[in-house]
């Protein structure tokens, strides 16, 4: 069934529509949301939210536009409500006189397909710069979707998949991220 189809279907109420449109992008909506926040908990929370969001605003949707781009723009937001949220407790707990370190919990079991670049390597690059190059890489995405996402224009998408780029280079070749092999 395509998207259009299972979209009219929840409209109508039929949740196996919806639960196939869940299914669809549950995958590529945690990996990219792993991509941008680089914790499991915190991508998890952001799907939850992503997939509530798009339940509640489907007759919103603007059939004339991707829905892809649709459901990744809320993603995006929704991994942006979570970044400010991780900030704001940082500054806070500096204010409260304590030492603050933000880890990324390993994986277990997860391995990533050797094209994936480290999440401590990702986590050096701005927010949009890492949805960017992760929409790029992983997606197949072009400036133009790119930008439908970020809410900006192709070349503005295009200037942060080469400040990416270019920062990751950098980091590789002065040697502040080493490269698993395996």
């Amino acid at each position: 069934m395509d998207e259009q189809e299972l979209i009219a279907g929840c409209l109508r109420g039929r949740m196996e529509d919806f639960r196939m449109i869940v299914e669809r992008y549950s995958a590529p909506a945690m990996s990219l949301a792993m991509n941008i926040l680089g914790n499991r908990d915190d991508a998890e929370d952001a799907c939850q939210e992503l997939f509530i969001q798009v339940y509640r605003h489907l007759k919103s949707y603007d059939k004339d536009r991707s829905f892809k781009n649709w459901v990744y723009t809320i993603l995006y937001r929704r991994c942006l409500d979570c970044l400010k949220r991780r900030r704001q407790s940082a500054e806070l707990v500096k204010k409260m006189g304590r030492e603050t370190v933000l880890a990324t919990p390993a994986n277990p079991g997860h391995s990533h397909p050797p094209r994936r670049l480290p999440s401590d390597l990702l986590e050096r690059l701005k927010a949009k710069e890492r949805t960017a190059l992760c929409l790029w890489a992983n997606e197949g995405y072009t400036a133009q979707e790119i930008g439908e996402v970020l809410r900006c224009s192709d070349s503005t998408a295009r200037v942060y998949l080469f400040q990416a780029r270019k920062k990751i280079k950098k980091l590789l070749e002065q040697g502040h991220v080493w490269l698993q092999n395996g």
